[in-house]
């Protein structure tokens, strides 16, 4: 089974045309303000038009509260939204049964008691997202973590790996895992923010080859 490939953080018209082109299934845009990544409601509708219907568009909240969760899903109108900060199940599995929109939950995994822990988020996500550990920022920070940690966990929900990938090492990863789905961020960029549209290319390349 292919690799899914989740481009996250895009924030420009010519970012998001690179990654259909080079094979992503997923596009991520970030509503987050102390993000350098961050779009605005405007902006993430814009750019949503430009995805076709062939690959997911993904928003990405941290914390969000109601008005602002309500406001992406009807203004955005993404496939996908991704939590990436305390969200409990509880909230989780509302926003779904409320608006069929699917449903992520991103989890920094420190040791292999996260994994366990995640378990609580079965049946309320469609899918979890196995991330390094928070530090300034919930994710986007460049850093991986311990890959073994994942190996002949018994996952009941299905996943997928981020973290500090890029185009020199995400081959390694899906094979050390076995991971569904990539996502990469900061490591296709040229500073903080700016994707490289070649490092896209590379990254998406190396994946669908591993």
């Amino acid at each position: 089974m292919t690799t899914q490939i989740k481009i996250c953080g895009l924030s420009t018209p010519e970012t998001i045309t690179a990654a259909v082109d080079a094979g992503a299934t997923h596009v991520g845009l970030v509503h987050f303000d102390k993000s350098p990544r961050h779009v605005s409601l405007r902006k993430a509708m814009e750019l949503r038009k430009l995805v076709p219907s062939s690959v997911k568009a993904v928003v990405l909240l941290v914390n969000a509260d109601v008005k602002t969760t309500g406001e992406v899903i009807e203004t955005v109108k993404p496939d996908v939204i991704q939590f990436h900060g305390k969200e409990t199940p509880e909230w989780i599995e509302l926003v779904r049964t409320k608006t069929g929109v699917e449903t992520w939950r991103a989890l920094g995994v420190k040791d292999r008691d996260t994994l366990f822990k995640s378990r609580r988020f079965e049946g309320a996500v469609d899918r979890l997202l196995f991330d390094a550990p928070a530090k300034a920022l919930p994710g986007g920070n460049g850093e991986t973590f311990r890959w073994d940690l994942l190996s002949d966990f018994e996952h009941r929900i299905p996943w997928g790996l981020a973290g500090g990938l890029e185009p020199g090492n995400v081959a390694e990863a899906i094979r050390a895992t076995g991971t569904e789905l990539v996502d990469a961020s900061s490591g296709l960029e040229s500073s903080p923010g700016v994707k490289d549209v070649d490092k896209i290319a590379a990254f998406c390349e190396a994946a669908l080859e591993a």
